[in-house]
């Protein structure tokens, strides 16, 4: 779990700021109908019984952490300040994503590497949270994490970096990844890279869930996102800071993130679930582009709502306008909740959703990304 700004994700190891859903509506909408608009049965189900044929969603966080999160009236730098409130949960956006799948009644292993004092707190915390955990010991020390969450939806967080690992620790991490992928349907690989690990690790994780038969899903950035792409993950979940970033240029409009979004498929990607913070998400795939937001009433904390909403879309069967209804529903429920909180389905407001393939492609993005 790390921390991003409410009003703009500068992308740690957790969802957040950009990733959170927003209430962006659809009345200056520009017609982007690449099929017919999804009926109310898109809705994302509150049930936590496998209906979507998922058997069960491993994770793979290779940075995770232990994460503290501090609510705040407002951060005065060189001053006292007293929280009102505070969190201890085990962090790293892969681990997120667990957490949320659990939440949602679903079974999912988390595979990290642990180390030290902080990472057997880390897998104390997941397994009270039924959470079922393949650890790879490693000798450095699980990194810990600092999340500051203002009165008003700000988030400044402090990421340490992690520890590095060996050669003999990434093969090993590999192997675990491996032997425990044997019967997930998904796998979601999040966040960022430990030192030690090349850019391209992603990518022969891909290569390797694809060749034993299960679908991957990506969540990172930068130059791993990109070396990824070129051994086709099923989807990728990009906000909108990466996808400025993997295509080089800035993004003002959503009309700009839908094509950003088109390019990452050409580079490889078969589908792009795409973040967009209070403008609402994108899902662009080879049936169609869709777009959906909710209505947010306030948001308390967006600490983990980008891995929420991943969470969302994969238990929902990883495709097509219904997962994506999932996906805004389970982000929107994520903002609402305090810390790194995930939505249980009473969380979930189906009828706060709206998707659409009428997609407000002129639409100013409320943080446009330069």
């Amino acid at each position: 779990m790390s921390a991003a700004d409410a009003r703009g994700d500068s992308r740690g190891d957790s969802g957040g700021g950009s990733d959170a859903p927003g209430t962006g509506g659809g009345d200056r909408a520009t017609s982007g109908d690449t099929g017919p608009s999804p009926s109310p049965s898109t809705s994302p189900s509150t049930s936590g019984t496998n209906t979507s044929g998922t058997s069960m969603i491993l994770t793979v966080t290779p940075n995770p952490s232990l994460d503290r999160t501090y609510e705040v009236p407002a951060l005065d730098r060189g001053e006292v300040i007293r929280a009102t409130g505070e969190r201890m949960d085990p962090g790293g956006k892969g681990v997120n994503v667990s957490r949320a799948v659990a939440a949602a009644g679903r079974r999912t292993v988390a595979v990290l590497p642990l180390g030290g004092a902080p990472g057997a707190l880390v897998a104390e915390l997941l397994h009270t949270q039924g959470i079922e955990v393949a650890p790879v010991p490693v000798s450095g020390a699980t990194r810990s994490n600092i999340a500051l969450a203002e009165s008003d939806g700000v988030l400044t967080k402090i990421n340490a970096p992690g520890p590095e690992l060996s050669a003999q620790e990434q093969e090993l991490l590999l192997e675990t990844v491996r032997e425990q992928s044997r019967d997930a349907d998904w796998i979601a690989c999040c966040g960022s890279l430990p030192r030690g690990l090349d850019p391209s690790w992603y990518a022969e994780v891909v290569a390797r869930a694809h060749a034993g038969g299960a679908r991957i899903a990506l969540d990172t950035s930068g130059r791993a996102l990109l070396e990824a792409l070129r051994e086709r993950p099923d989807v990728v979940k990009p906000n909108a800071e990466e996808l400025a970033e993997a295509v080089g240029r800035p993004l003002a409009t959503v009309g700009d993130a839908v094509k950003a979004a088109e390019e990452l498929r050409e580079m490889g990607a078969r589908a792009v679930l795409a973040s967009l913070g209070a403008d609402g998400q994108l899902l662009v795939a080879d049936t169609g582009t869709w777009y959906g937001h909710a209505r947010v009433d306030a948001v308390r904390s967006n600490v983990g709502a980008g891995d929420s909403s991943l969470a969302g879309f994969l238990v929902a069967g990883g495709s097509g306008p219904a997962a994506l209804a999932s996906a805004v529903a389970h982000g929107a429920a994520a903002v609402q909740l305090p810390g790194s909180v995930m939505p249980t389905p009473d969380d979930l407001d189906p009828a706060a959703v709206t998707v659409t393939t009428v997609v407000p492609l002129d639409r100013e993005l409320e943080e446009p990304v330069s």
